[in-house]
């Protein structure tokens, strides 16, 4: 006679079919951050996701009814979590260059853990069409700016940096530097060496900084 089959004898994928709907999306949303970590986000396809999922690519579109749609909740995603964590940082600081220190070694151990995120948020800056997921990448990237902006000019109001200094240039160059040091470190193939060179590039970029 045969055993009955339990519960925790069930197969994962099995057991994981009747999961929630947001819990569905979010693992959706994981699978792309995932996947984007080890190849080109232009090449994931819904069916990679799927399959990562251990799903049919019909059932994933229960969840997101385009491609499109899924890559603009990734994209909400991982721009607040990029946001939240440059926040937390600068929060420990009270200084403008001690905040922007913080940001910049923050940022980049953020690009470290997840490097599927700096690869899609290129890849989206990039594309010719316009789309949702650009809209919110070009969105974060601008917010972003602004708040480097202001962080320089307060720089130069409490005379940690000089008057002269041009703050727009300066914030571009600072998320110029971070992109350099992330792409470096793709093109290598060592994720890590983002964290590990920060410091020392940071160091060079206020340098700067102080001498404009």
């Amino acid at each position: 006679m045969s055993t009955p089959r339990t519960a925790s004898a069930e197969p994962a994928a099995r057991r994981g079919r009747y999961l929630p709907t947001e819990e569905r999306r979010d693992q959706a949303i994981d699978a792309v951050i995932a996947l984007a970590g080890k190849q080109n986000p232009a090449d994931i396809s819904t069916g990679d996701v799927a399959r990562h999922m251990q799903l049919t690519q019909g059932a994933l579109f229960r969840y997101f009814p385009s491609k499109d749609a899924l890559w603009e909740a990734v994209m909400e995603r991982v721009s607040g979590l990029l946001l939240a964590r440059i926040a937390r940082s600068a929060l420990q600081e009270e200084a403008p260059l001690a905040k922007l220190r913080a940001m910049f070694l923050a940022h980049a151990a953020f690009a470290s853990e997840h490097p599927g995120v700096p690869r899609m948020l290129f890849g989206e800056l990039q594309r010719a069409q316009d789309t949702p997921a650009k809209h919110i990448a070009k969105a974060l990237l601008a917010r972003y700016t602004a708040h480097l902006e202001e962080l320089l000019e307060q720089g130069k109001r409490q005379q940690e940096l000089p008057e002269t200094l041009d703050a727009e240039a300066a914030a571009l160059l600072f998320i110029g530097t971070l992109q350099g040091l992330v792409m470096q470190s793709f093109l290598v193939g060592d994720v890590e060496r983002i964290a590990r060179y920060a410091p020392r590039v940071y160091a060079i970029y206020e340098r700067g900084l102080r001498c404009s």
